[in-house]
């Protein structure tokens, strides 16, 4: 078993792990996406996180909202948010059971064996921990490389993440509704030119 300085050092780091844990699962830094063009006046830049998104505009302003629903949110999203809320839980968990375990507690001093098993169950929990953290960053960074590397989406607002198919039924319904404006401009000139 390891010295109680390295067991100390091993606590130190994962419990900082599992404050930058907490702090990434509440950041809104997810993904940012720019937009700016010669179509568009301000320049903005586009946060998205987990639980909101946040506009920051060239004038200095931020703007926030919290996501409206839980069931349109991205499958992606939902998935990050149960793996970090995971890793965060385990994490919470991994300093309960490893500070009983570590040679500078008092807790079971009695059974040295049961203590090391202990302090290594803690920290195989750590362990897991942070591969909830790891799989729920690689499952969204892969979707925004995916969104990146898409020639359906515009090249100006790269950093939105969409499901094709919301695209393709958003597209549908505004083709059908610039045809039917379309055809309502057309006949209402016909009427108005012909009497």
């Amino acid at each position: 078993m390891a010295s109680g300085g390295m067991q100390l050092l091993g606590f130190t780091l994962a419990f900082l792990g599992m404050v930058g844990l907490i702090i990434a699962t509440t950041m809104a830094e997810w993904k940012m996406s720019s937009f700016a063009g010669d179509r568009i006046i301000t320049a903005q830049a586009l946060y998205e996180g987990l639980w909101q998104t946040c506009v920051y505009q060239s004038t200095g302003q931020l703007q926030c909202k919290v996501y409206d629903s839980l069931l349109q949110l991205p499958r992606e999203i939902q998935a990050a948010r149960g793996f970090m809320l995971t890793g965060i839980l385990l994490c919470g968990i991994a300093v309960l059971v490893s500070s009983v375990g570590m040679k500078c507690t008092r807790c079971l001093e009695e059974d040295v064996d049961l203590k090391n098993k202990v302090a290594m169950a803690g920290g195989g929990v750590f362990i897991f921990a942070g591969v909830c953290a790891f799989v729920a960053t690689i499952w969204y960074g892969d979707k925004i490389r995916r969104d990146f590397f898409d020639p359906f989406i515009p090249t100006n607002s790269k950093g939105k993440s969409e499901d094709r198919e919301e695209k393709s039924m958003r597209m549908d319904e505004s083709n059908q509704s610039f045809g039917r404006n379309e055809g309502l401009s057309i006949s209402e000139d016909f009427t108005t030119t012909g009497h």
